[in-house]
């Protein structure tokens, strides 16, 4: 990636295993170069920038390209987030595929969450360490400018959708037992993952707005009453039924992603992202 393509690339998803395969060989165009970063937190994840027409993006997997080679809690998302501001990147479209803790959820649904609770407990959460920064309000932990972007695709597709949910972030790898999901259910979580935090704290410490843009994949423990089933992911967690519904959203998740693009792309930014340490540079302080 040139110097100055690292300098223009506005937008960029950060997926989950197997994005990156399903990205590239669906309608958003060609791979145009991939690289990975030094940061003074270590190497980024790879980044792919993927061109097609008038339209560019970068994608980073957190997870690995071919499989889940590296779980949630031993992701460097310090190093991804302050690679992808080094690229550019000003908009975050975050592909995520929690469990669900509210029944009225269904497995292969999409939504948009519009907060979310930080279970999380071991992980690098700033980038201020030991310094007076960093005292930034959360009022809206996601970009409302691309969730209402996503709303309007989600809109006209015609998709099972909602427009808001809690989602709760847990440590991980683990899943969760039903105790902590009962938990979670009477702190107001609507869904359960584990890869939103500290992500999207970071980006807004970046300023580079963030929204998470998820599929349904299972009820989350004690939800539904689920056998266990060996050798099977989730450990049958998932009916038949359930991952057919979920494999066919996934395969809509690169057109989806594309129209909020084309949408995005004629948007200037007017939301308060890239505002969020403006007290801060107005001291002097960064």
């Amino acid at each position: 990636m040139s110097e100055s393509a690292k300098n223009s690339m506005p937008i960029a998803v950060i997926g989950g295993s197997g994005a990156y395969h399903l990205l590239a060989d669906q309608v958003l165009g060609k791979e145009k170069q991939c690289l990975s970063l030094d940061t003074p937190y270590g190497a980024s994840a790879p980044i792919h920038h993927f061109i097609s027409d008038d339209l560019e993006f970068l994608f980073l997997s957190r997870h690995g390209e071919t499989d889940y080679s590296l779980t949630a809690p031993f992701v460097n998302y310090r190093a991804n987030i302050h690679a992808l501001k080094e690229c550019g990147v000003q908009r975050i479209i975050a592909w995520s595929g929690p469990g669900i803790v509210n029944t009225a959820f269904k497995p292969g649904d999409f939504v948009v969450p519009h907060d979310i609770i930080d279970e999380t407990r071991n992980r690098a959460t700033t980038f201020f360490d030991n310094t007076g920064i960093g005292f930034i309000r959360q009022s809206q932990p996601f970009c409302p400018q691309i969730a209402h972007t996503l709303h309007d695709v989600l809109h006209e597709s015609g998709f099972p959708h909602h427009e808001q949910a809690v989602y709760a972030c847990t440590e991980g790898p683990r899943l969760e037992t039903p105790a902590e999901i009962r938990k979670l259910r009477i702190l107001g979580a609507d869904l359960v993952g584990m890869t939103l935090a500290p992500e999207a704290f970071l980006a807004r410490e970046r300023e580079i707005c963030y929204t998470p843009f998820c599929y349904l994949t299972n009820y989350a423990e004690g939800v539904k009453p689920r056998e266990f089933k060996k050798g099977e992911l989730f450990e049958g967690m998932q009916t038949e039924e359930e991952k057919k519904k979920v494999d066919a959203s996934i395969q809509k998740f690169p057109a989806l992603i594309r129209a909020v693009f084309e949408s995005l792309k004629e948007e200037e930014r007017t939301c308060d992202c890239s505002e969020a340490l403006r007290r801060y540079k107005n001291k002097g302080m960064i």
